[in-house]
C-alpha cells in the first residue's frame, strides 16, 4: 500500500490534481503529473509562489511559452495572427522554456544565428523580433489574480537593419505576356485580376461570392471585401473593368464560397512553386506578387487618372467615404480603370491564345 498523499491532493484517471485552500483561496488545478512525489514538489513550489506574491508582492514566474499561449488568445482577432502563430513555433524550441524576465537580445542570440544560417530573409527575421516585442509588452499590462503584471519592465528589442530592400517592379505590357505564356490557368487568371484592380495578394485569395453586388444601373457588379480582410482595417469596393469581369466570368461557379480556387480548393496564397517556375522562366525571377498592385497604380498615373480616384482604386486611407459611392460615381471608377485594357492595337491577350490552343 502507497504513502499517504499530502492534503489537497487528488488522483483522477492516473494524474493527480490540487484542490486546497493557498493564502485563503482555493486552487483547483490539474498538476499534470502521474508520480506522487512529482506532484507534491509542484504543489510545494505553487505553495511558496502563491506566498510570496500575496504576501510579499513577488511576481510568479512564467515561461515566454505561457506568455505566448496567453497572447495568441489575447490577439486571437489579429489578422496575421496565423502568422505569429507560425514564428511561436519556430521560436518555442529556442526560448520557450526560458522566464520572460530573462528575455533579452543576448538570449535571442542562438535563435537569429540559426536564422541567419538558414538564409531566412531579414524582413522574415524582423517579423520575429517584432513579436517577442509584442508579447512581452503585452505581459507588462497583463494581471495575475493578485493583481501583479506578469513582467515589470519590458526589454529593448531591437530589429536588424533591412539592406538593399527590393523596390516595386511594375511589370510592362510586354512582360505581362511574357509571364501570362509561362502560367497555369488558374495563376493567369490571378495576374489579370490584380494587375486590373490593384488587389493585394490576400485579398485575391480571400475574394469571395458573397461579396459581389450587383450594381443593375450600371449593368456590372463591385466586390465589398470587409474591413477584417484588408490591410488598413477599412471596407475596401473593387471595381472592375472588362478585364476583370471577364476573369470573374471565367471563375464562376468553380468554387461555392471563394473566386480563386485551385483544383475546388481556395487558393492560400499566390507565391506558389508554380508562380516562382513561370516567374524563373519569363526571364522576371524579381517580379513579386505585390508588383502586380505596383503595376496596376502605376498604369492608372499613366492614363491620367486622378490622385484621389487613384486612392479610391487603390484602397488607401483617405479622409473622404470612399466606401459609399452613387451608381455615377462607380460609373465613373469602371470608366478610370476600363483605360487599363490594353493597348491601342494590342494583338490578342496571350491568355486567350492559349486556352484556344488548349482547347482546339
Amino acid at each position: 500500500m502507497g504513502r499517504k498523499a499530502s492534503v489537497g491532493l487528488i488522483k483522477k484517471k492516473r494524474i493527480w490534481h490540487i484542490d486546497k485552500f493557498i493564502c485563503g483561496r482555493r486552487v483547483c488545478k490539474s498538476t499534470r503529473c502521474t508520480e506522487l512525489v512529482s506532484a507534491e514538489r509542484f504543489l510545494a513550489k505553487l505553495i511558496v509562489e502563491m506566498e510570496h506574491a500575496v504576501i510579499y508582492g513577488v511576481r510568479i514566474k512564467r515561461t515566454f511559452k505561457d506568455a505566448s499561449d496567453k497572447y495568441l488568445i489575447f490577439k486571437a482577432h489579429k489578422k496575421s495572427i496565423e502568422d505569429d502563430r507560425s514564428i511561436i513555433k519556430n521560436l518555442l524550441p529556442w526560448i520557450g522554456s526560458i522566464s520572460i524576465d530573462q528575455i533579452y537580445m543576448e538570449v535571442l542570440g542562438p535563435w537569429l544565428a540559426s536564422r541567419v544560417k538558414d538564409k531566412v530573409k531579414t524582413n522574415t527575421i524582423n517579423h520575429g523580433l517584432k513579436v517577442v516585442r509584442q508579447i512581452l509588452n503585452c505581459a507588462v499590462e497583463w494581471r495575475d489574480e493578485y493583481g501583479l503584471s506578469w513582467l515589470e519592465i519590458a526589454p529593448k528589442i531591437t530589429l536588424r537593419p533591412v539592406k538593399d530592400t527590393a523596390k516595386p517592379y511594375p511589370i510592362n505590357w510586354q512582360e505581362q505576356d511574357d509571364l501570362l505564356a509561362q502560367l497555369a490557368p488558374h495563376l493567369q487568371d490571378i495576374l489579370l485580376f490584380s494587375v486590373n484592380t490593384g488587389c493585394r495578394d490576400q485579398e485575391v485569395c480571400q475574394l469571395r461570392w458573397e461579396w459581389e453586388i450587383p450594381i443593375d444601373d450600371i449593368n456590372s457588379s463591385v466586390f465589398w471585401i470587409p474591413e477584417e480582410f484588408t490591410k488598413n482595417g477599412e471596407d475596401k469596393i473593387v471595381v472592375l473593368n472588362s478585364e476583370a469581369k471577364s476573369v470573374i466570368e471565367r471563375c464562376r461557379g468553380k468554387n461555392a464560397t471563394h473566386v480563386f480556387s485551385y483544383r475546388g480548393k481556395p487558393i492560400t496564397r499566390i507565391m506558389s512553386s508554380g508562380w516562382k517556375r513561370a516567374r524563373k522562366a519569363a526571364g522576371l525571377s524579381h517580379v513579386k506578387v505585390h508588383d502586380l498592385r505596383h503595376t496596376f497604380g502605376r498604369r492608372l498615373r499613366s492614363a491620367d487618372v486622378s490622385i484621389e480616384d487613384r486612392e479610391d482604386l487603390l484602397g488607401h486611407k483617405s479622409t473622404r467615404m470612399t466606401t459609399h459611392y452613387s451608381a455615377v460615381e462607380l460609373d465613373n471608377l469602371i470608366a478610370a480603370t476600363e483605360k487599363l485594357c490594353g493597348k491601342e492595337g494590342k494583338k490578342p491577350s496571350l491568355l486567350i491564345l492559349r486556352r484556344r490552343h488548349l482547347e482546339g
